[in-house]
């Protein structure tokens, strides 16, 4: 005598295959959506502001000093980094910075103090050291223009004011160094993301 199965036991059954079934497709899409984003290279990725123009934006100078207008920076390699004193890649990579720029010496370096205060930007760069020169970004104008997304991140921009490289995330000493000699020697290296990145929020903060 066989006995059959009740069908609340049945339907139950039923609805456990659905869930698992469920969970097992969103892990092949994220793994497909991983695959994809990162492919053989995890640290490169497209951006549209490659190959384009530096934004032609004028920012204060957090010192007080003379403005920086973007398009005079024309004529030199510049290195341009989105920055605030309560994040903590940013504090991680600003001697790494500092030392680059003093290396470089004919590159500009600028860092951009990304929704942050003057008082907190300086009472960070009066522990750090400054190394370069900070500009504010009080409306975030240079931030939209340049499609920041979160930091830190740090643009590359070659003799001819042309955006050749950015770097999201913390900057470590091999890629920062190998970027810019690549620069130096007239390649465009594009976009790498590398550690964590304070992605900005509509709300106009950044969280972790």
């Amino acid at each position: 005598m066989t006995s059959e199965t009740p069908p609340l036991e049945n339907a139950r059954s039923s609805k456990l295959w659905i869930v698992a079934a469920a969970l097992l497709l969103i892990g092949l899409l994220t793994a497909a959506v991983f695959a994809s984003r990162f492919g053989d290279d995890p640290n490169f990725v497209e951006s549209p502001l490659i190959g384009q123009p530096m934004p032609a934006i004028t920012l204060e100078a957090l010192d007080g000093s003379e403005p920086v207008h973007f398009p005079d920076l024309a004529g030199n390699i510049s290195v341009v980094n989105f920055w605030a004193s309560y994040c903590f890649p940013c504090r991680s990579e600003h001697g790494l910075l500092a030392e680059a720029a003093r290396q470089f010496d004919s590159v500009n370096f600028v860092g951009v103090v990304f929704q942050d205060t003057p008082d907190r930007a300086n009472e960070f760069l009066d522990e750090l050291g400054r190394g370069y020169p900070h500009v504010l970004d009080p409306d975030s104008r240079g931030a939209i223009n340049f499609g920041v997304f979160g930091i830190p991140e740090t643009y590359f921009v070659n003799e001819e004011g042309v955006v050749v490289a950015k770097i999201v995330g913390e900057l470590q000493p091999g890629v920062l160094d190998d970027t810019l000699s690549r620069i130096i020697l007239g390649e465009r290296p594009g976009t790498r993301t590398l550690g964590t990145v304070l992605e900005q929020e509509d709300g106009g903060n950044a969280s972790g």
